[in-house]
């Protein structure tokens, strides 16, 4: 089922979520349901927030990636109860976007790589190092969870540039292709 994505300004994308046990109601449907989701919108991840839930879960899928460029091949992944345990690299400068934040791109600043700690969908425990792109998607994810968005790591100059366009995204003034969930409730 194709879940509306909540937009900038909705309460749920500033909360720092909550840890989940194996038996959260219904976990596997809300874990296809967020890919279907995201795959809907053309996205490459999505935080359980931007569907409302103040949980510990992510999901990336860079599959669409691979036609450009086969590294990004058989990366799909469920992420739950992340905990962010390492970053260390180089600080990369790199444009993002977000499924909640639809029409905005911005250059952000990341670590180049992370080292995780998560649970799958079968909460069975990793403990892994990534970089590049897959460091940058994971850490854009996980700020999600800790309550945090990409424009949050952009100068204020870009902030009060951009200004209008969240304030028109707060009252549902968006032109997106996919399902959302303005703060005053349209689309």
């Amino acid at each position: 089922m194709i879940l509306p994505i909540y937009l900038y300004g909705q309460p749920v994308l500033r909360k720092v979520a909550v840890d989940i046990t194996p038996e959260y109601p219904n976990l596997k449907k809300l874990i296809d349901d967020m890919f279907e989701t995201m795959y809907n919108a053309d996205g490459v991840g999505l935080a359980a927030p931007q569907v409302g839930l103040d949980i510990r879960l992510f999901v990336i899928d860079l599959e669409p990636l691979a036609e450009d460029d086969p590294k990004y091949a058989d990366f799909k992944k469920v992420f739950i109860n992340p905990k962010i345990v390492e970053y260390t690299g180089e600080i990369v400068k790199m444009d993002e976007g977000c499924l909640s934040i639809p029409g905005i791109n911005e250059a952000v600043e990341r670590e180049e790589t992370i080292r995780i700690q998560y649970l799958d969908e079968n909460f069975v425990s990793h403990d892994e190092v990534y970089s590049d792109f897959f460091a940058r998607c994971i850490q854009h994810e996980y700020d999600h969870i800790e309550g945090k968005l990409f424009i949050d790591k952009i100068s204020g100059i870009r902030k009060q540039m951009i200004k209008n366009k969240l304030n028109s995204m707060i009252k549902g003034r968006v032109n997106c292709h996919y399902r959302v969930k303005a703060v005053e409730g349209r689309r």
